[in-house]
């Protein structure tokens, strides 16, 4: 149900833009985030907006430098990653949930994830 693209290798301080593509069911019903897994840790929480679009939340190590927005038309979901650091290296999921949280355990559906390499 949801199909995450846009990541690449990019030099550090560079920019990236992911998008998640939702069925409309999905978009507009349940609240959509943003989450990483680096080798060998736990996947973390990084941006979540609610299913109406008025609220995000960010984890603090991207504030100010991400940004997670939604396109009602195109019922996708986007992450734009600015000043990206090498410690942003991971693979990136989207997940639709209906509870707005912190945790993956609150997210139902997932995608498929997408690399995203800062190099220094």
């Amino acid at each position: 149900q949801l199909q995450a693209c846009g990541g690449g290798l990019v030099q550090a301080g560079g920019s990236l833009r992911l998008s998640c593509a939702a069925s409309e069911r999905t978009f507009n019903m349940h609240n959509m985030g943003w989450f990483r897994q680096s080798p060998g840790k736990e996947r973390e929480f990084v941006a979540v907006i609610s299913w109406g679009g008025a609220n995000a939340d960010y984890t603090d190590t991207v504030k100010g430098r991400f940004t997670i927005s939604k396109d009602r038309a195109k019922n996708t979901v986007y992450l734009q990653m600015n000043s990206l650091r090498p410690e942003d290296t991971a693979v990136y999921y989207c997940a639709a949930g209906q509870y707005y949280g912190r945790s993956p355990i609150q997210y139902h559906y997932w995608g498929q994830g997408t690399l995203v390499t800062v190099s220094s």
